[in-house]
């Protein structure tokens, strides 16, 4: 037990050492690292305040050299969830779902994110006469930092979260259904099979999504952050 202290400790300590800046968490754990290079690293808590109309939020999540990387939460700053959106490389890719105030799903986005360091990808070419038949692959230069990728789903909070309208998206371009000859063939959509936008009955109601299902079954009650300055400065 003596000696798991000490390594404990020793870890605490070397953790300190690599900050320049940081905050202690209520459970001793180090937040908001700002290293000696000036970089963010870690986990992060950041807080803004109301500013001129614009309502306050907390969000949380974790900095690699100043860009946030996987999971981010955003909060009210009443403690109500209102965004959970994933990153990569600083930029925002795969699934990210918002809420309205009273924490129903406002619409859920579906992102790329795009290497700044290597800006290509390899996608697919489909048949001019048959939209559904790929016949080779192409190297494209993928411009933006994030790009619409898979279905975007709108919902209405008024109608029990009715899905309002949906949209698919190909590489920041939208998928459609293409005929023969059509010059500006879309490419189908890779996440679900689906060739266009399909029309919604905006009577019929959907479940939440799963990510907000795991986060009600893993969260219960309003989140609150506190934290108590650990800053070295210099």
């Amino acid at each position: 037990m003596k000696y798991s202290f000490v390594f404990l400790l020793l870890l605490s300590l070397n953790s300190f050492a690599q900050c320049k800046d940081y905050i202690i968490g209520v459970k001793g754990d180090t937040l908001n690292c700002v290293d000696k290079k000036g970089l963010k690293q870690g986990r992060w808590v950041i807080h803004v305040d109301d500013v001129r109309g614009e309502r306050g939020y907390e969000e949380e999540g974790v900095f690699l050299n100043s860009k946030k990387e996987g999971p981010w939460r955003r909060y009210s700053l009443e403690g109500d969830i209102i965004a959970m959106e994933n990153y990569r490389w600083g930029n925002k890719d795969g699934k990210n779902v918002y809420f309205s105030p009273m924490g129903d799903p406002l619409r859920e986005e579906s992102w790329k994110a795009v290497n700044p360091d290597n800006p290509y990808d390899t996608v697919p070419v489909f048949d001019v006469n048959d939209p559904t038949k790929v016949v080779g692959t192409e190297v494209v230069k993928l411009e933006g930092f994030s790009l619409k990728h898979g279905t975007w789903k709108y919902y209405d909070p008024m109608h029990g979260g009715a899905i309002e309208k949906t949209e698919t998206w190909y590489l920041d371009k939208p998928a459609k259904k293409t005929g023969a000859g059509d010059d500006d063939l879309a490419p189908i959509d890779v996440t679900d099979g689906a060739t266009a936008t399909q029309p919604t009955d905006p009577k019929k109601t959907t479940a939440k999504p799963k990510e907000v299902l795991e986060y009600e079954k893993k969260n219960s009650g309003h989140k609150k952050i506190r934290v108590r300055d650990g800053s070295t400065g210099g």
